[in-house]
């Protein structure tokens, strides 16, 4: 499935999206995100605090993603005026196509599964890169297919944590998951099994 549609500020620029693409976002939530951004690095060098997977349903365009409350289908143009960032565009590489469909399919079925707050790995939650992690692991035969990395929430070169995630994690009343795995919008965007199509708005 291909969707068409007409981007760019002076005059016109055709771009495609396609069932299974993946979107990054940089979202200027705040101290979270910047927190985020500060510890991981995206393809070219670029700052990603989010990410949803694109769901092509009766010629209508749509995300499915974590974020708020639970995992949620968002319709595109929602999606993409949620920032004034541009947004980015990855592909999975032809070679794993054969796993787009099955992948949505398992993301289609976690609707309403609750936001992972503590950005735990394998608690019954999602976050957003989570989700795409756990997607395509399952149209993988159960294996991997995005890389899980160990999460830190230090400020760089140092080892002191952002005073945003001391707070964050005060209120969850749970212990700082320094050196968990976990996934980021970042790392999934430098993938050496995407094909990176960059700025589409």
């Amino acid at each position: 499935l291909i969707m068409m549609f007409f981007i760019g500020k002076l005059g016109y620029t055709q771009q495609t999206v396609k069932h299974g693409d993946l979107l990054f976002q940089n979202l200027d939530c705040g101290p979270l995100c910047e927190a985020i951004e500060e510890v991981t690095h995206g393809k070219d060098s670029l700052k990603f605090s989010h990410i949803g997977l694109v769901y092509i349903k009766n010629d209508s365009i749509y995300i499915i993603e974590a974020i708020g409350k639970a995992v949620v289908l968002t319709p595109f143009n929602e999606f993409k005026l949620r920032t004034k960032n541009p947004l980015y565009l990855g592909r999975v590489k032809q070679i794993y196509s054969t796993l787009i469909d099955s992948a949505i399919s398992f993301a289609i079925k976690q609707i309403g599964v609750p936001y992972d707050e503590p950005f735990l790995y394998n608690n019954k939650k999602y976050y957003c890169s989570e989700l795409i992690y756990d997607a395509f692991k399952s149209s993988n035969q159960n294996k991997p297919f995005f890389e899980l990395e160990p999460m830190t929430f230090k400020t760089p070169n140092s080892n002191t944590y952002f005073k945003v995630w001391v707070d964050y994690y005060k209120k969850l009343n749970i212990e700082i998951p320094e050196g968990k795995p976990g996934i980021n919008p970042a790392g999934i965007s430098r993938s050496d099994k995407i094909n990176w199509l960059g700025i589409i708005n």
